[in-house]
């Protein structure tokens, strides 16, 4: 989807057309490099394993979310181009929704974690050559959010395998994602690289995250200075210290004006998971005390009487609840007495399985009703789902 128009939003349309929306570049070439078989060893498994938690096998949890990623494959996988079509029936809009790859690559690397499959990491692979190739052969972004979700993913397999690969994109990534800073607005990294003195939370709180996690991988001080400064202007500026309620961003219309009528469970996922990172390498409550009131708000916000997460649309906004989801997780594995989160993504994993859920294997944008059979919806919704399966599996084997 373009972004040509974040000026001219308007409320009916805001969901579809949130000012998060991705560009693509179009498809120019295709993809003839192959990724290397892997072997899964017994060494690889535990260092998998120890990556958080170990996986209760046994839980429904566990085995939803292997239909989850089956369903996945099954209904969006593009042989031919070696990565997922966003559409299903399996069709392209002909561009690269590059942010909605990056999630994609997270996705499998939760199953790559959970698992151990080298199946899963060999997709990742394949999608990552496939977006560079498509870029022009490069890993940069016009969008300064969209870098910082890829830098995510691939940290998280840096994290994982060892291999530099991955670090050597993140690094060149956060390089071009430290550009996006300056003095408007009183700091902070813009949305995109033609609109610079925007700034919102999607391009500021994931980029705390990064920079936090990055610190913890590498031990380099730089990052962490990084990771406090992001925080800092998201939470001075982008949050109502009563409530928790995050709002979206400021002076997009060049006024100076914050957006707060714009309340998406996408910018409380990220800024809860700033604030944990930040409470994990700190040891400082008051991180930890920001991720529990905005979570409570959150969750409070967005789940209705029935239980189920808000339905976002989707297009973009079909992704924002599975990020919300991501990040309560690793708020519940650093304060595992929050049992609400728990219960939610439980509730959700049965509302999604039992009511939101085709023959096919295809998600609803509401986790309550289920797409038609022979339809479907955005790769972006499936995603979420698959998220909400993944998440749910890691909350039940916290122990």
């Amino acid at each position: 989807m373009k972004k040509l128009f974040a000026f001219i939003i308007t409320a009916g349309i805001i969901l579809s057309l949130f000012a998060c929306s991705k560009s693509g570049f179009i498809d120019t070439t295709e993809t003839t490099e192959n990724t290397t078989n892997i072997n899964i060893t017994e060494e690889t498994t535990d260092m998998l394993n120890t990556a958080d938690i170990t996986f209760d096998k046994t839980s429904v949890y566990y085995q939803y979310a292997d239909e989850a990623q089956a369903n996945l494959l099954k209904n969006y996988w593009n042989d031919n181009g070696n990565i997922f079509y966003d559409k299903y029936p399996k069709s392209t809009s002909g561009g690269l929704n590059y942010w909605w790859m990056a999630h994609s690559i997270d996705v499998l690397t939760d199953a790559y974690i959970r698992t151990g499959d080298g199946q899963y990491k060999e997709y990742a692979d394949k999608i990552l050559t496939t977006v560079v190739n498509k870029n022009g052969g490069r890993i940069i972004n016009d969008y300064y959010d969209d870098m910082e979700w890829m830098a995510l993913a691939l940290l998280r397999l840096y994290d994982i395998t060892g291999e530099k690969k991955y670090m050597n994109y993140v690094e060149d990534l956060w390089s071009d994602i430290t550009k996006g800073w300056n003095d408007t607005m009183g700091g902070g990294i813009a949305w995109r690289k033609q609109q610079l003195d925007y700034k919102n939370t999607p391009a500021n709180a994931p980029a705390a995250i990064l920079a936090a996690r990055l610190y913890n991988t590498t031990g380099n001080d730089v990052y962490l200075t990084w990771a406090k400064k992001l925080f800092d202007f998201v939470d001075g500026n982008l949050v109502d210290q009563t409530t928790g309620q995050v709002w979206d961003g400021i002076n997009r219309q060049g006024d100076g004006k914050i957006d707060k009528d714009w309340c998406f469970t996408y910018c409380h996922g990220v800024y809860i998971g700033a604030a944990v990172e930040l409470y994990k390498i700190t040891k400082d409550g008051s991180y930890l005390d920001k991720a529990v009131k905005t979570a409570g708000f959150a969750l409070g916000k967005f789940v209705g009487k029935d239980g189920c997460l808000a339905d976002e649309g989707a297009g973009d906004g079909g992704l924002f609840k599975g990020i919300l989801i991501r990040y309560l997780t690793e708020l519940y594995k650093v304060k595992p007495d929050f049992t609400l989160i728990k219960d939610t993504l439980n509730n959700n994993a049965g509302i999604l399985h039992g009511n939101g859920t085709n023959s096919g294997g295809l998600y609803g944008k509401s986790w309550n009703t289920a797409p038609g059979d022979g339809t479907g919806s955005d790769l972006t919704v499936q995603l979420s789902g698959v998220m909400l399966y993944e998440m749910s599996a890691v909350v039940n084997s916290v122990k």
